[in-house]
């Protein structure tokens, strides 16, 4: 999709495997994606304890490789997150490899990040924004910096703080933590919590 094109909107976080589907969903939609990291999630409760403030939030949208693989990381997800707070999204099986892969996958079907742009893009239509974000006053880089929670020789331990006071993963990233927060609620959020 090119870059003077708009994205659709979606407001629910989408949740995928891994960093190549995310490559995917980023190049088509503006949304929060995040990834699973595989199997990963089965060990990262702090990666559970952010998908779950975040179903509770905005709701989930669950796009796994059609799979064994993927079916065992979706039933995972049922077992912390409630199942009226996630929808589940199906690619269709269809043979063939990626193209940064020398092999296909092991049951040889393509996965989300092989998918057709256009297949991705009417799965996701449905959930395009007309969404509750309008109400909601951004923070952005700038917040962070001239509250200390960036450019600072403490900032680091202030945005862990920061992090964990909000139920958020103590090592997420700058521009994730801006994210979570203004899908959480915004600078009313932001300002609640961020003194303690």
């Amino acid at each position: 999709m090119a870059d003077n094109i708009e994205k659709p909107k979606i407001s629910r976080v989408i949740v995928v495997e891994g960093k190549y589907d995310k490559i995917k969903l980023d190049s088509l939609v503006d949304a929060l994606v995040i990834t699973t990291g595989g199997f990963g999630i089965f060990r990262e409760k702090e990666k559970r304890a952010l998908l779950k403030k975040l179903a509770q939030a905005r709701g989930l949208i669950v796009l796994s490789d059609s799979d064994s693989a993927g079916r065992l990381i979706r039933n995972h997800l049922y077992s912390f997150i409630p199942k009226e707070r996630i929808v589940d999204l199906y690619i269709p099986r269809i043979e063939g490899k990626e193209r940064r892969k020398s092999a296909p996958s092991k049951e040889g079907t393509l996965g989300v990040e092989g998918m057709e742009s256009a297949v991705i893009l009417k799965l996701l239509e449905p959930y395009f924004d007309g969404s509750k974000t309008g109400d909601i006053t951004p923070i952005d880089r700038m917040t962070l910096y001239n509250d200390g929670f960036s450019g600072a020789p403490d900032s680091s331990s202030k945005r862990k703080k920061l992090a964990a006071a909000l139920g958020l993963p103590g090592d997420i990233s700058q521009s994730s933590l801006i994210r979570a927060i203004n899908l959480l609620g915004g600078r009313e959020l932001y300002e609640r919590t961020k003194n303690i």
